[in-house]
């Protein structure tokens, strides 16, 4: 009967389902397959493509997947019994007293009467919590402290903030509650020193420096298997340290095992200024003597680096193929002909006006005037009669409305051309501002008499 079953069994085909189970990769396979077998997981081998996967998994700057995602249970499930803890200030701001100043002021109003309370929310006395500033200033820009944080690609489990953080500890270091928690006396060696002194340092920190072994021990501390004692320094049969410079009597650059020493010298360090008033002057003298030998040419770039291949860049004002002139007018009256801006012969920078006295006369008059009967050569241009120098000297203004010239012939435009020219003949047209000053002076006189009857009749009014 059991080889009839056998054979039955044999005969029978495998399913799909053992076939893929047959085909997959073990955990202990899949890690000799990739490049970072620490990101195995035992689920990854019923994906699809696991070499892929853990490609993905192990490419530069990776965020993983939670871990919590295969968990029967729900998320955060395990934390419904813990309490939360109560919100605490940061370590800098409770240093500056506030949080005891808050709690005396609040003692004092729960023992204050009902009395008191009224008057207190009607009237509130201000500066019960009286802080220095600078206090206040120094907690927020220098003793101010960064909150934890996670990492890039750090996820949140359960208990995560539970764990102790192992950024700031360092092998070798023991911490004060570690001391204490050990029972290890001051200038005492740790417990696993003998072992180390035994059989050698731990290879996982080649470079790590461990007192009585392959450094110093601290000053007051003394060798010996006596309780405070540091054991025996290892050494070999020629008395010689097997594992560093235990004896401190080496040189850093020849010490066994540990690397080339450490430049701690600051670099990047800004020189300190110098006084440059020499230097000034210097770089005053050869920029002049560098525009004495500028080519006379054209104009140097007006940069402050000079061109590297040694030939100063020159701008050229003059179209390509002409010859460079001696003297180049740059002035916007250069049109002028050469005899017209001779006539008037050379020009001084300013005349003095004799001064005299006059009369007061009209609205806004003046007490003082000007002769200028003697000032010699042109006349003085009157505000209004000269606008601009583009026009002629001659020259009538014809004001023309743009709608009146459609329909004007010709002859027509003339003809107003000759009239404004008949009216304009003589002395410029100017202002007569008597007619103005008249009227002023009567509105003036009139306002003065009114107020004057308005004053009569309040006078009558309140006299009793």
């Amino acid at each position: 009967m059991a080889s009839e079953a056998d054979s039955e069994t044999a005969k029978k085909p495998l399913s799909r389902k053992k076939k893929r189970k047959m085909a997959r990769l073990t955990v202990a396979e899949l890690k000799q397959l990739v490049k970072k077998p620490e990101v195995v997981e035992w689920t990854d081998v019923t994906a699809a493509d696991p070499r892929l996967l853990l490609h993905l998994k192990s490419y530069r700057n990776t965020v993983p997947i939670p871990i919590h995602w295969s968990a029967k249970r729900d998320y955060l499930q395990g934390k419904r019994g813990i309490e939360k803890p109560p919100f605490q200030l940061p370590s800098y701001i409770a240093d500056t007293g506030i949080a005891t100043m808050r709690d005396a002021v609040k003692e004092k109003e729960a023992n204050m009467s009902l009395k008191a309370k009224t008057r207190e929310r009607v009237q509130p006395k201000m500066g019960k919590v009286d802080i220095d500033y600078q206090k206040l200033h120094d907690a927020f820009f220098k003793f101010q402290t960064k909150p934890p944080v996670t990492g890039f690609g750090e996820m949140y489990y359960e208990g995560k903030e539970f764990e102790t953080s192992l950024k700031e500890k360092r092998p070798g270091d023991l911490s004060p509650e570690l001391v204490e928690a050990l029972s290890i006396p001051p200038l005492a060696p740790p417990p696993w020193l003998i072992s180390m002194q035994r059989f050698g340092p731990p290879p996982s920190y080649p470079t790590l420096r461990i007192p009585g072994l392959n450094a110093p021990i601290p000053e007051g501390a003394q060798w010996g298997f006596h309780p405070g004692g540091w054991g025996k320094p290892p050494l070999d049969e020629y008395n010689r340290p097997l594992y560093g410079d235990v004896f401190g009597v080496l040189p850093k650059a020849t010490d066994s095992g540990m690397g080339e020493p450490v430049d701690k010298n600051p670099w990047g360090e800004l020189e300190p200024e110098e006084e440059e008033d020499e230097e000034e002057s210097e770089e005053e003298e050869e920029d002049e003597e560098a525009a004495e030998t500028a080519p006379v040419d054209g104009l140097q770039t007006p940069s402050g680096t000079e061109t590297p291949s040694g030939m100063a860049s020159v701008v050229s004002t003059v179209a390509g193929g002409l010859e460079t002139p001696d003297f180049l007018e740059l002035r916007k009256n250069s049109g002028r002909s050469a005899p017209e801006a001779t006539e008037s012969g050379p020009r001084s920078l300013y005349q003095v006006v004799p001064e005299k006295q006059t009369s007061i006369r009209g609205l806004m008059g003046s007490e003082r005037g000007y002769d200028v009967s003697g000032v010699s050569g042109a006349p003085i241009p009157v505000l209004g009669d000269d606008r601009g120098t583009k026009r002629k000297a001659n020259g009538i203004d014809v004001s023309i409305d743009a709608s009146e010239l459609e329909g004007l012939s010709e002859e027509e435009l003339r003809r107003k051309y000759e009239q404004h020219s008949k009216g304009s003949a003589g002395l410029p047209n100017r202002e007569d501002f008597s007619d103005m000053v008249a009227k002023e002076m009567a509105k003036k006189k009139q306002k003065m008499d009114r107020d004057r009857e308005r004053d009569g009749k309040k006078g009558k009014e309140f006299k009793f």
